[in-house]
Order: structure tokens, then sequence, then C-alpha cells
């Protein structure tokens, strides 16, 4: 464990051989003062009160030196924690942010959170809380057997064997503990994303199942964490009574060892009589006294168990989300030439094991054109758009970007080049404005503003009392589907990045925000390099090409007016596009989507 912290410290690293040189020390110091509870006994048992009076002036100058030492270390283990929290929290936010995308699996997420939220906090009250009794409980034991094996040999040779055979106990059992520690946190991350996923869920629920549906998986996922969790206990227990027992046999060992000393000393005295048989004994009941001091502070670690194996549990976390590899960054980066887009003989999957989802797929896109990929769900068009702006490496082939290769252009570069637009737009807490800015942090107002406009967001800031300082709530929740889309327009145009993509941002707006994103993606032809992902006939009628998908290749490529007369894929999709527009409820008139009354029936 305290390998992993180092390596988590890195550079600040020093602060914790600062507070170890320090709390090893103070273990020292601990121990002898104890030791010195020899001198004041034995002159105190022997009558010599002049001598155990400065004997014990001794010991009552260590024990204040040990409190004043014990302060400051634990003001360096205070130090140490916020130094733990801090480099933690950064490091872990620099890494993931360099993580592919394809890492932020619901599990990852949710353990990433218990990590940040949770449990660097654990770790970060063990230098202060933990750490300082624990070395005191494990270096103070050496001087006490030091002062043993000069009172007895069998004594001392019995406190030696037993500090390796007690470490070996609650390595045991601290092993045990933690394999059931980890389970118990990963239950525990399942559960929390099932918590967050029934409460976000509450409308599909509520709508299918009743107010009370809905939650057998919510329910299984906390009994598994109760489950796991009661096994956790009855280890952490079972732990306690294992060591209990340990540090008790050593200390009915010691016990035995000194009456078979005290029996020996007794006996060399035996017929001098009984004053001198109770000065034999002095000895013996000061080196038992000893033996209790050295059973204390081993029971005071093994109770310090179950904290040191949870800080290690989340260390192993935040080892295990550190040690996930970035996507390499090139040694010699490379400039895009212009806003083209290629991909040649890609083959690509998701995981190892996995199916290929591209197969051999190349396209091409021209700077400054409307690209639209089209296929059935699976075809892998979503695949295309982040392997275009590197969420993922391919296996084999190349994505170019201005004709670099995306691994030889640096990861800040290309994000520069790039503007997205995904189907369910995040919007984060703050106004409209800010969500805007976020594209181009440094943009002007009046910047802002004609993004908007250009978005088709001015008019609905125009019915907003705040306009564009109005609050958006978690999400974009105060604002509809479309409102959300059309600010995450503006977001992209105010980036103005050279390549666009677009992630069937209209599949499930009503028609007058599609109309108004429509109008948007409009304006922009001819300025920036679009890519886009539509199912809607007048967006894919927009495209100065058509790209084709199925099963991860191009089935197709051309113009809308090629495709449509090719009789291909496209043809087929076009046809099964403009009868969906024209479906009617069979006794009506009304055609759903067109209001003309006609159509043809598709019951």
């Amino acid at each position: 464990m305290l390998k992993t912290l180092m390596q988590l410290l890195g550079d600040d690293a020093r602060l914790f051989r600062r507070y170890a040189c320090m709390a090893v020390p103070h273990g020292l110091l601990s121990g002898l003062v104890v030791t010195a509870l020899v001198p004041v006994l034995s002159r105190l048992l022997a009558g010599d009160t002049r001598g155990a009076a400065a004997w014990l002036a001794v010991l009552l100058a260590g024990v204040v030196l040990c409190w004043a030492w014990q302060r400051q270390v634990e003001k360096a283990g205070l130090g140490l924690g916020a130094a733990v929290l801090r480099v933690a929290r950064h490091r872990l936010g620099d890494h993931v942010a360099r993580l592919p995308v394809g890492w932020f699996t619901p599990e990852n997420t949710a353990r990433l959170n218990h990590v940040v939220s949770q449990g660097m906090m654990e770790v970060a009250q063990l230098p202060a809380h933990v750490f300082t009794p624990v070395f005191s409980g494990a270096v103070a034991p050496v001087a006490v057997v030091a002062a043993l094996c000069a009172m007895d040999w069998r004594m001392g040779l019995i406190a030696l064997l037993a500090l390796p055979l007690l470490a070996g106990v609650l390595l045991v059992t601290a092993y045990l503990g933690r394999r059931a520690d980890e389970r118990l946190q990963r239950s525990m991350a399942g559960a929390s994303q099932r918590m967050v996923e029934f409460a976000q869920a509450q409308s599909v629920l509520r709508a299918f199942n009743g107010e009370g549906g809905g939650t057998r998986w919510l329910e299984q996922a906390l009994g598994r964490q109760r489950a796991s969790g009661a096994q956790s206990i009855r280890l952490a227990a079972l732990s306690g009574v294992l060591n209990g027992w340990a540090v008790q046999a050593v200390f009915a060992a010691l016990l035995v060892a000194g009456a078979l000393w005290l029996d020996e000393r007794l006996g060399g005295v035996a017929a001098q009589g009984m004053g001198m048989g109770m000065v034999a004994a002095i000895p013996v009941i000061v080196a038992l006294l000893l033996a209790c001091r050295h059973v204390d502070p081993l029971l005071e670690v093994a109770g310090y168990a179950d904290s040191l194996r949870a800080a290690r549990v989340q260390l192993d976390a935040v080892r295990d989300i550190l040690a996930v590899q970035p996507l390499p960054e090139p040694a010699v980066p490379q400039a895009p030439r212009d806003a083209s887009v290629e991909l040649r003989d890609v083959v690509f999957r998701y995981a190892p094991g996995q199916p290929e989802v591209l197969r051999g797929l190349s396209l091409r896109v021209e700077p400054g054109s409307m690209t639209a990929l089209v296929g059935a769900s699976g075809s892998g068009k979503s695949s295309v758009l982040r392997l275009v702006a590197r969420f993922f490496d391919v296996q084999q082939g190349s994505v170019l970007v201005g004709g670099i290769d995306v691994r030889q252009i640096a990861g800040e570069r290309l994000a520069g080049q790039i503007s997205q637009i995904f189907q369910d737009s995040y919007l984060f807490q703050g106004s409209i404005a800010d969500n805007i800015r976020m594209g181009r942090p440094q943009a002007s107002d009046a910047e802002v503003m004609e993004a908007a406009r250009q978005a088709g967001v001015a008019e609905i800031i125009e019915r907003l009392p705040q306009g564009l300082d109005t609050p958006v709530g978690e999400g974009g929740a105060r604002l509809s589907g479309g409102e959300r889309q059309r600010i995450a327009i503006a977001r992209a145009l105010i980036k103005d990045a050279p390549i666009l993509l677009i992630d069937e941002a209209t599949a499930a707006l009503d028609a007058e925000n599609q109309a108004a994103i429509a109008q948007a993606l409009a304006r922009l032809r001819g300025r920036r390099t679009l890519i886009v992902i539509a199912h809607q006939l007048s967006t894919v009628a927009m495209a100065d090409q058509i790209i084709v998908l199925d099963q991860g290749r191009v089935s197709e490529q051309g113009t809308p007016q090629q495709l449509a007369q090719a009789q291909g894929l496209y043809a087929r999709f076009l046809a099964r596009r403009r009868a969906a527009k024209g479906w009617r409820i069979a006794g009506t008139d009304t055609v759903a989507g067109t209001g003309t009354g006609t159509g043809e029936d598709l019951r």
C-alpha cells in the first residue's frame, strides 16, 4: 500500500518521506519511554526512592517530549493527507481527460465517481488518524523487545519471534478482507449506477410499470450490495478474533517464559529467605509489565486493520484507473493541411473479442462539403464519427484529417479542428450564454449572440425573461430537447472549427425544431466540412454526397439524385421514409405528419 501511495504522490512523495522520518523515531521514542519504567519500578520495589525519583523525572521528560513530537507528527500527517487528496484528484482529472471515450461505461463512471467523492477521503485520513498510531504500534515494540532480551533471553526471543508471527496473521486477514472489500466496492458501484438510472427513468417506469414497477433491477443490485456487505462484516469480525487470539497467544507464551524465569531465580535464593526471594522476583515483575506494553501496541495495530484495508482498496482503485492507457500522443506532431476527412481500409472493433464494426471501410469527404451517412442501426455510422474525432484508434487502416493520420496530430490540435453535435447534447449548469461560450471561452457577448442567431436560438432567448442569462438547469432540464440541440449547435458554431460532426441531431425533435436546425445547417454549407448522420429526408437532401453504410462497409456513394435513381439501399431507404411520412390510421382522412388527407395505409 505504501508503494502505491508513493507512486500516486509522485513529486510530492517527499512529504511522505518527511512524515515517515518523524513518525518512525516517534514510535521508537514511545518504546524507550516505556522501557524507562524498568529502572523506576525496579528501584521502587527495591526501596530505593531516591533512585526511583531520578528515573521518574527522566520518564516524565520523555513523556512530554513524546507528546510534543506526536503533535508535530500529526501536523505533518494532516499536510500529507491534504496533499494526497489534491494530487490524487488532479492526477485523476488530468488522466481521465485523456482516456478513450469507450472507457466511460456506466460501471467505470460509477466507480470513478465513488473513488473521487468518497474513496479519496478515506485515503486522505490515513496519515493523521491511522498511520501515526500504526507506526507507533509497530515500532515501539522493537525497543521493548530489546529491553526484554537484556533482561531474559527466553522472554526476549518469544517477543522477537512474535513480531513476524503477528505480521503474518495481519497480512492473511488483510488479504481475505481486501478481497471481500473489493467485491463490496463493485457491488456499491453497481447499486449507485442502478439508483441513478432508477431516478432518471421514472417517467418511463411509471408509464409502463406503474409507480411501484421497474424496481427489480434496483432490488437485485441492492441485494448484491447487502450480501457483499454482510460478507465483509463477517470477515472483519473473523479478522478481529484471529488477531486477538494471536496477540493473546504471544502474551501467554511470555507469561510462561516469565514463570520459568521466576522459578529459576527463586530456586537460586531459596535458602536465603523470603526477603531475598522478593528481591529476586522484582526483575520478573518488571519484565511482565513490559510484556503487557509489548502486546498493547500490537493490539492497537490490529484494531486499525479494517481502516488500512479499506484505504488500500481505494488506492488500488485509483491505481487501476491511472493504469488505463490513454491514446498515445505523437512524438513529432503534424498539422492538418486542410479540412478534408478520409478513412482508408479501416478495420475497427470496440474491444478485443468483439465483432468488427467497420470492415475495410474507405471514404473521403472534401473540404467544405456536406456528407450524409445513411444506413441501418449498427452499420457503423456513429463509429465513423468517433474515429474521426479519435475517441478510439483503429486496429487496421488509417483515419486522416487534413491529409494527416489523426495519430500524428496532437490531441489538442485535433480537438481544435473538430466540433461535434450529438443526438442528446448535454448542457452544463449555468446560463445559456455560459453553455454557448464553452465552445470558445474568450468569445465576446456579441459573438455569443451571433452564434445564437445563426443556430436559431435568438427566438428562444426573446421569449425568456432573462435572455442569454437564463439558467438551463442540470443537463439543460429547464429547456426542451429541441432548444438544447439549438444551443449545442450555437456552441459548435462559436468554436469556429473547420470540421463539424453531427450525430442524428434532429432524430427526436418536433417539426419546428427540425426545420430550425436544418436552416442552421444550410447556412453552414460551404463554410464547414459537415459530416451528418441523419434520417430526415430534408437533411439528407442537402448533402453534396451520401455514403450508405451496410455492415461496416460502404455500400453506395454519390449525390442524392444519383442514389435515388440507383435502385439500391438508399432508394429503398428513401421509399420507406416517404411511406412513413404518409402513414394514416385506418378510418381517418388525416395523414400523419402531412395533414393532406392522402397517403398510403401501412397497417
